[in-house]
């Protein structure tokens, strides 16, 4: 046969599959319609493994069973995200234990930041909350979780991620293992700056203090210069112990913030080499509300260590038609080779295509928690 002989009976064969394919969905239509009279679960992972093994067996090589197996996959895929429509459609909506509010309740508000003052955190913090917020710093990310789930505090402020640096480890492990909740995000464009004591000349300079990640940004401009770079536990901290120490060797790399609450006169701005490095702060509570306007949403779900198992999760959010702006992945403790991810997407949780792929993921992953809306 020529390519064109090939090529319509190809037509022919498509065309027979995909009158199928609307056959068995009439039917899963069916099958749907029995477990919402029934109060069945839409996921029946035995009939479908059992289901999987009888398809590759009709099959006739390897390949062609490895194959087989995957395009039923797919279809079985749909015919669940057919049947969670289904249970929307019906009212059986999926029921999120989550408030939503036309504001954020701030009155008298008390907001916890992790750092010290002068801190990138204690800028996000002043620019969310205002500058009369009350606030108060910790010295660790855990110290600020701990204040919310206590009571200490109503509203922490930690950093999430840095455009060049990448995610903050540490934040992602703690928010699966606070019940605390995002509710809002702040973003500071991070411009390091020379500062030290008033008089200090660059010439005079023989020893620089900063955090080790603002060091590395700032490469290039310390190349320069035969100083000694000394790592101190946050930027803040490094100019306060240039102020304290009065001494006209020292200089510090900091946000112009810090420069202006220890008094350290700005030598030079801009001294990192990247124009567009930015912190994604968040927003925490320990309730679990939202803004009503929210269009933003984060999740974290852990899966089975199968192999597609990621692939099939994931499409309930091109199903939905709801655009993942984000994915991050964490080993989880103790166990090799398998992760927890954190996924960031457009929407609102009031929204019924929100509900129907927040349900279809609730059954779906090994466990789904919803980190906040925002």
């Amino acid at each position: 046969m020529n390519l064109e002989d090939i090529r319509k009976q190809l037509d022919v064969i498509d065309a027979q599959m995909v009158e199928l394919y609307e056959k068995r969905m009439a039917l899963c239509a069916d099958v749907a319609a029995y477990k919402i009279e029934n109060g069945k679960q839409v996921l029946d992972r035995t009939r479908e493994s059992e289901k999987l093994a009888k398809v590759r067996e009709l099959a006739h090589n390897e390949l062609n069973k490895q194959c087989v197996e995957e395009l039923f996959e797919h279809i079985m895929s749909m015919s669940r995200k057919l049947q969670y429509r289904m249970l929307a459609e019906s009212g059986n909506m999926i029921k999120l234990p989550f408030i939503g509010h036309d504001i954020l309740p701030m009155d008298n508000a008390k907001v916890v930041y992790q750092g010290s003052e002068g801190a990138y955190s204690q800028l996000a913090c002043l620019t969310y909350f205002g500058e009369d917020v009350n606030c108060f710093h910790v010295e660790t990310f855990r110290d600020a979780m701990d204040a919310l789930e206590e009571g200490r505090a109503d509203y922490a402020v930690l950093p999430i991620e840095n455009s060049t640096a990448g995610i903050v480890n540490e934040v992602y492990d703690l928010l699966m293992e606070y019940e605390n909740y995002i509710v809002g995000e702040q973003i500071i464009k991070i411009e390091h700056c020379l500062m030290a004591n008033e008089g200090t000349r660059k010439e005079d300079i023989k020893t620089v203090y900063s955090h080790p990640q603002s060091l590395m940004q700032c490469r290039r401009y310390l190349q320069q210069y035969d100083w000694q770079q000394v790592s101190m536990k946050n930027n803040a901290f490094a100019a306060k112990k240039v102020a304290d120490d009065k001494d006209s060797t020292q200089a510090a790399i900091a946000g112009a913030h810090a420069a202006k609450i220890y008094g350290l006169h700005i030598i030079e701005s801009g001294v990192n080499q990247s124009e567009t490095n930015s912190t994604r702060f968040v927003i925490l509570t320990n309730q679990k509300i939202y803004k009503k306007d929210a269009t933003k949403i984060s999740i974290m779900f852990e899966l089975p260590h199968k192999s597609g198992s990621l692939y099939h999760v994931l499409s309930h959010f091109i199903y939905n038609n709801l655009n993942m702006t984000k994915i991050e992945s964490r080993p989880l403790e103790g166990r090799n080779w398998e992760y927890r991810f954190f996924i960031d997407f457009e929407g609102n949780l009031a929204d019924s295509a929100v509900k129907n792929a927040l349900r279809g993921l609730r059954d779906e992953t090994r466990s789904m928690k919803i980190l906040g809306n925002y």
